[in-house]
């Protein structure tokens, strides 16, 4: 039901979940890279639904034309989509621009994606980005976290734009406390035993931001 793909330039993680209803989290930044990853594994005109954990350039400049292609929502956080308009779609902190996309569904924290078996729970946590969330499905105890936090206590940097220390150790602590077992991250491979990652992850932010 969900299958990872590795998406260039820098190994961010995309994927993808066949459900009732079909999504892709995070299609990396090599449109064409994604758009032939995808086409090679369903009818892209299938595809739902676009999530963004977040609009850094590895996991969102292929945002606009995968729309184009596959006729897919897109789905993000009101406070990240804000974000990125605001700075025009630019990333030039990484030296990158990547094409505008219009949004089809703002999430706010706490409402849901019903996929059918999978309803994830958009969680608003703040840190890496303004509007950055984590996916989590209670019954199914599993979360994909984008760059909040990562296998091993690891965690998103916050020196970014729009990043905040603050707003990360609270992003992990609300994390730390979840019920989970099955962690997919933004980069690394997927891991059992999230709770414990998680909680490695919150008490290393406390101790270093």
């Amino acid at each position: 039901m969900i299958e990872r793909i590795l998406t260039p330039p820098l190994g961010a993680n995309a994927y993808l979940i066949k459900d009732e209803k079909i999504a892709l989290v995070d299609p990396g930044g090599d449109s064409a890279f994604i758009i032939n990853a995808v086409s090679s594994k369903i009818d892209i005109k299938s595809l739902d639904y676009i999530i963004l954990t977040h609009t850094h350039f590895d996991h969102a400049s292929a945002t606009a034309d995968l729309k184009k292609v596959s006729g897919a929502e897109v789905l993000i956080h009101e406070k990240e989509y804000e974000f990125v308009k605001t700075n025009n779609f630019s990333a030039s902190f990484f030296g990158v621009d990547f094409p505008p996309f219009e949004a089809d569904r703002l999430l706010r924290d706490g409402e849901l994606i019903n996929l059918g078996k999978l309803k994830l729970e958009v969680l608003h946590t703040p840190g890496h980005t303004p509007g950055s969330i984590c996916l989590y499905d209670e019954l199914e105890r599993i979360i994909f976290t984008g760059d909040t936090a990562f296998p091993n206590g690891g965690f998103g940097r916050v020196d970014f734009p729009g990043g905040s220390a603050y707003d990360l150790v609270n992003s992990l602590k609300r994390l730390s406390e979840l019920d989970v077992e099955v962690m997919y991250p933004g980069h690394d491979e997927p891991v059992d035993g999230a709770e414990e990652h998680l909680k490695l992850a919150f008490k290393l932010a406390r101790m270093f931001l």
